[in-house]
């Protein structure tokens, strides 16, 4: 039962009861149980999961009273997250997309991502724990996979008072580097070790972009990890890309996937170390590129890291205004939920004044739609960048 005027969010079906929002728990309830929601008059509100020891207490399933929380539920919220992705599942050219996105699908703490014929999933909340070995089951009979590997690896589960997890749940154990195709590119990713679930899958879309602004360029593409944006950029023509990253194996894949692409690592340039000081021996140096891509981890896990962050984006962009030749071009982003669009943008504008530059913005960039957002769920928006343009 909830405190005295704290339904307002669960009236708008925002999935998420804060700890702070609840009177009193009725019965005893095990934790990751589902439970009925109700004002504090006593009307039903919705219904969702339980878990005391985190600060989101209820995570809301659904708003139905007469929809319970059976396998067919689950089944039925499965279908309805792959049909917004069936042009993905029938694409000739890529087959690694996200088919389940946690709350925005209806579906919170489940994460699905396809990359070829394997899934990889995380459970990241006790509730959604629960029902692991049925979910499983569904994907298995729905999607006919290869094999499931989970990467429950993630800090959110110890919030959860979950342990981290990573492991095959079924079929065949993937081999050490799964082949995908993403818009008619292949890539070699590792989905039992690598960040994420293996790969930036949110930022397909956003590669696809750099199409028109790479012939001929000299391209410079930090925090590259396995070399997605540079090799887009070097299959559109780029005269030149410079991989930027901290992991001298992450590099040595990214000569793999140039290589697999019918490109010569021979005509690109890779730089091992850590990439804000690697962008300042660079100005040092008196580089310059036609193309910069920023595409850094996340800076702020937290709403208390946001002011470090904000150093950290500020710095980066700085220092790439600076490699920038006049009419050059800036693909830059943050993955850091707690870093709003609006402050991101002053951020940016901060660096440009720095720097001296005048600097114009032909284009935002979002997470893919395979990542969607739900309006009821705000926070689901966590990438978001700017394609500028340094006079």
């Amino acid at each position: 039962m909830l405190l005295p005027e704290r339904e307002r969010s669960v009236v708008r079906r925002h999935p998420w009861v804060f700890s702070g929002a609840v009177a009193r728990i009725r019965g005893t309830p095990a934790d990751g149980d589902v439970v009925e929601v109700e004002d504090a008059g006593g009307q039903w509100l919705a219904r969702g999961y339980l878990n005391r020891r985190s600060q989101i207490t209820v995570r809301l399933l659904t708003w139905n009273p007469g929809e319970e929380i059976t396998p067919d539920f689950w089944r039925r919220r499965l279908q309805r997250a792959f049909q917004g992705r069936k042009g993905l599942q029938s694409s000739p050219t890529t087959d690694a997309f996200r088919l389940v996105h946690a709350e925005s699908d209806g579906v919170p703490g489940l994460v699905v991502d396809r990359y070829g014929d394997y899934l990889v999933v995380q459970f990241l909340t006790l509730g959604i724990e629960r029902w692991k070995g049925v979910l499983v089951s569904l994907l298995v009979d729905l999607l006919s996979p290869r094999g499931i590997y989970e990467r429950s690896d993630v800090d959110v589960r110890e919030k959860e008072g979950l342990p981290m997890v990573a492991g095959p749940l079924w079929g065949d154990p993937p081999p050490p580097l799964v082949e995908i195709r993403e818009n008619g590119l292949r890539f070699r990713v590792d989905i039992r070790t690598g960040q994420k679930t293996g790969f930036y899958l949110d930022q397909r879309e956003n590669r696809a972009r750099l199409a028109p602004f790479c012939p001929g360029a000299e391209v410079l593409d930090a925090f590259c990890y396995t070399g997605a944006f540079g090799i887009y950029a070097a299959r559109h023509g780029a005269a030149r890309v410079t991989f930027v990253d901290s992991s001298g194996p992450a590099l040595d894949l990214v000569r793999e996937n140039l290589a697999l692409n019918g490109l010569s690592p021979a005509d690109h340039e890779f730089v091992e170390g850590d990439v804000p000081r690697v962008l300042r021996a660079f100005r040092a140096a008196g580089r310059q590129f036609d193309l910069v891509i920023l595409d850094p981890p996340k800076f702020a896990p937290s709403a208390g890291d946001v002011p470090r962050a904000a150093r950290a984006y500020k710095d980066i962009n700085l220092q790439a205004f600076h490699l920038l030749r006049p009419g050059g071009i800036l693909f830059t982003t943050s993955c850091s939920g707690a870093v709003s669009a609006d402050l991101f943008q002053k951020i940016l504008f901060g660096a440009a004044l720095d720097a001296g530059r005048e600097v114009q913005v032909i284009g935002h960039l979002h997470q893919g739609s395979d990542h969607p957002v739900s309006l009821n769920f705000p926070e689901g928006t966590y990438l978001k960048g700017f394609i500028c343009r340094a006079l």
